[in-house]
């Protein structure tokens, strides 16, 4: 009798708890009512075109018909998943896929750091502006102009970089006909592409950094790289350290518009990736498989959700910088 009272007690706790939490809740919105009328829209965005889309990923579990729909089609559990894992394909594909992430993410993660602490020491308004300009505006243009450009100056017979080589008495390099270089193209092309626009975020980190820090540096005697160094770094960390928790978020996620519109049958050993094969499987394919490119998607997901979730568990021990 005493222990069911007990329950009693604590069931009772409970309730009155989770209805003190729902009062407290229904005052707060009826006394803030337009932030939560501003906090609907981005919940609204995500529930349609985030979540509900999840629902389409059940097909990679499923032999799916599109005639019987995705609950009338078959169910096959894991078998699309060990199809990849088994395929011959799955080492190089695999491979490519970590070598261009890992490439990118760690070649293109001090450069924005570098131009930021760079242009934040210029003086010179005008020059600070140009170059600001300079570095932001191939972020603008498309993924297929900026293709172009990649292949027309990396032409072995009248690009700008094969004139500029054979002006030095170099030999003449095919970059995009060479497996081995197909890598360095494309992430070299990115941080170009990005670097400026990238960059935007730490110069605002920056300006946040309280002024009184550089006085005190100067007085004792200190010079540009030493406050760079001392002040300016450990002031833009924690937002160099979000960044990177959120680019490993989507390390396995390449794209697969710059890569397929960069491959050919020459470099096709080095250029398949994850995200190009689920295209062909899934779409561009003669016998297409939603299933099977579904079930790749997926595993790329879970993939870049473990990372995610390791990476800002690592920072977290680290430091006191992490998403959660």
């Amino acid at each position: 009798m005493e222990v069911s009272a007990s329950k009693r007690g604590i069931l009772s706790a409970s309730v009155v708890k989770k209805e003190s939490y729902l009062s407290r809740l229904k005052k707060n919105a009826s006394s803030h009512w337009q932030l939560y009328v501003l906090m609907l829209l981005p919940i609204i965005y995500l529930l349609i075109f985030k979540y509900v889309p999840m629902y389409g990923a059940l097909i990679a579990f499923k032999n799916y018909i599109p005639t019987k729909g995705v609950w009338g089609s078959e169910w096959v559990g894991l078998k699309h998943f060990d199809r990849f894992f088994h395929s011959y394909e799955f080492v190089r594909i695999m491979k490519n896929t970590i070598l261009l992430s890992i490439y990118s993410l760690f070649a293109g993660f001090p450069f924005p750091i570098i131009l930021a602490l760079s242009l934040n020491y210029v003086n010179a308004r005008f020059f600070k502006k140009t170059v600001q300009m300079i570095t932001y505006a191939p972020h603008f243009i498309s993924v297929v102009v900026m293709v172009g450009i990649i292949l027309q100056m990396m032409d072995p017979r009248v690009g700008l970089v094969q004139t500029i080589m054979k002006y030095f008495g170099l030999p003449t390099i095919n970059f995009m006909g060479i497996p081995e270089w197909f890598s360095h193209v494309f992430v070299w092309s990115g941080i170009w592409q990005n670097v400026g626009f990238s960059c935007i975020i730490y110069l605002a980190a920056l300006a946040a950094v309280d002024p009184s820090l550089h006085e005190a540096a100067v007085v004792d005697g200190a010079n540009k790289v030493q406050r760079m160094w001392h002040v300016d770094l450990p002031g833009i960390m924690p937002v160099a350290v979000i960044l990177l928790i959120m680019n490993t978020g989507h390390v396995l996620d390449i794209g697969f518009e710059k890569v397929l519109l960069m491959q050919n049958p020459l470099n096709m050993s080095s250029s398949e990736v994850i995200d190009t094969f689920v295209y062909k499987v899934g779409l561009a394919s003669t016998a297409i498989n939603y299933s099977y490119s579904s079930a790749i998607g997926l595993f790329k997901s879970v993939i870049n959700l473990v990372l995610l979730v390791l990476v800002n568990r690592i920072a977290r021990k680290l430091g006191q910088t992490s998403l959660w």
